[in-house]
């Protein structure tokens, strides 16, 4: 359930960032820019946002991953070690 609340809350960031990104508002243009006809500059300036969006949001999902993996090794070593003193408590009541 934790799990996909928080990939519901990625959507959603995801969602709002490309509402701002694609919305064509003029409240989001810079005043040389403000009613100028689409020219390469802008494509340029768009696409240039768009890579360091990514580039941004990849560095993020890296580190989730890796301390996701750290979390699911974590769990593993705890259960290796509790079966490991599990079974030296039951050897010792044996030989009691």
């Amino acid at each position: 359930m934790k799990m996909t609340s928080i990939r519901l809350g990625i959507v959603r960031a995801l969602a709002a960032a490309a509402m701002v990104i694609g919305g064509s508002s003029s409240a989001f243009a810079c005043p040389v820019c403000f009613g100028a006809l689409e020219t390469g500059m802008i494509d340029g300036a768009k696409l240039g946002v768009l890579v360091l969006l990514a580039i941004t949001l990849a560095v993020q999902g890296a580190f989730l991953g890796f301390f996701l993996y750290l979390r699911k090794h974590a769990k593993r070593n705890a259960e290796i070690e509790l079966d490991a003193e599990w079974l030296a408590l039951q050897g010792s009541s044996r030989t009691s």
